[in-house]
């Protein structure tokens, strides 16, 4: 499996994972405060994921050029 095939999988886990624990979020499933704050933690975490992810596939289509 090449790279980019490997982190294009990675990258649409992720990006499903963030947009259901989103729309847990926007359909009120945190029942306190800290249910609340643990999700965006997890959704921003998975965001920070993504960015990386993204620079690091940045990094590699510029080595092979």
């Amino acid at each position: 499996m090449s790279i980019r095939k490997f982190a294009d999988v990675l990258r649409e886990k992720v990006r499903k994972d963030m947009n259901n624990y989103a729309d847990d979020l926007a359909n009120g499933v945190c029942k306190t405060f800290d249910e609340y704050q643990k999700l965006c933690g997890v959704i921003r975490g998975l965001a920070l994921a993504e960015e990386h992810l993204m620079a690091l596939l940045e990094k590699v289509d510029k080595s092979d050029d």
